[in-house]
């Protein structure tokens, strides 16, 4: 299918409030809108429903999927379930994979074996009623997720860090549906909106014409002659599309991506962040 590379990229703002659908660009945390409870993703891994992160309501120039595909809902492994490896239970995962799934559902698995999903939402889905969360398989044996008892909001604020929690202005509510809205705004300068990010250390296919964030002034690529670019300088942490700024190396993904933070839904990236490529359903994060 043809389709037209975006023109602009977009820093995503998570704000101090809950979302208000008729002029947000979706919600951080709480539940995800429209879908059944039987299509709820549950975790191959534990048996667990995986936990909503984001629901990220897509401009025009971001819908590769098609005009009625107008936003995007991830999940994740609980933070609280994400510690030093997947377990492997057969009985579990087929269990998982037997059961009823959403037509657009994506799942994807990490480095360490754990699991995440995507599901592309039209516009009848993302303006629906918040789903709700099932019940976790019998067969279930792992402590049970905090987000499932006071919310994905609340269990992320209890165990953040420091400098997560100054993403806060005060505490959310212990509740599964408290959300916290997403502001959209055009970056005003990013030469990579509509390139697909490549790693110029890494990547050995056919050039993009993606540049890096940063530079060597002069021959030597040493610390100190380490240099950022102007251009780059107030983009926010999480974006749709553009310059990527990974804790790592950059995957290669293209044009229609996702970057973020661990409290844009609450993870556990090891203090680093991720990518979501949510045109060819791949995903990626590094520690910091």
């Amino acid at each position: 299918m043809a389709f037209a590379l975006p023109s602009h990229a977009y820093d995503l703002q998570m704000l101090d409030r809950s979302v208000d659908r008729a002029r947000d660009h979706g919600w951080v945390f709480g539940l995800p809108p429209g879908i059944v409870t039987e299509e709820w993703p549950l975790d191959p891994v534990s048996g667990y429903p995986l936990m909503h992160g984001f629901t990220l309501l897509l401009p025009s120039d971001y819908r590769v999927h098609g005009e009625d595909i107008v936003a995007v809902a991830f999940f994740a492994t609980a933070p609280d379930h994400n510690d030093g490896g997947a377990p492997d239970d057969p009985e579990i995962r087929d269990a998982v994979m037997a059961r009823p799934a959403h037509p657009r559902l994506a799942r994807m698995t990490d480095i360490l074996d754990y699991e995440y999903a995507a599901i592309l939402l039209s516009k009848r889905e993302y303006d629906g009623a918040f789903a709700t969360p099932p019940a976790p398989l019998s067969l279930a044996t792992a402590e049970r997720p905090r987000w499932l008892d006071v919310g994905s909001a609340a269990a992320f604020h209890e165990s953040a860090l420091p400098y997560a929690k100054k993403m806060f202005a005060s505490a959310p509510r212990a509740d599964l549906a408290e959300t916290r809205a997403i502001a959209l705004q055009p970056r005003a300068s990013d030469p990579n909106a509509g390139k697909a990010p490549r790693d110029e250390f890494n990547y050995r296919g056919e050039p993009t014409g993606y540049q890096p964030y940063y530079y060597y002034d002069g021959p030597d690529k040493r610390p100190e002659n380490f240099r950022l670019h102007e251009w780059g300088k107030d983009h926010a942490q999480d974006h749709l599309g553009g310059t990527m700024r990974p804790s790592q190396a950059v995957p290669a993904m293209s044009p229609f991506y996702i970057e973020f933070e661990e409290y844009f839904g609450g993870y556990n990236f090891g203090g680093g962040n991720a990518q979501l490529d949510f045109k060819e359903m791949k995903f990626d994060w590094a520690c910091g």
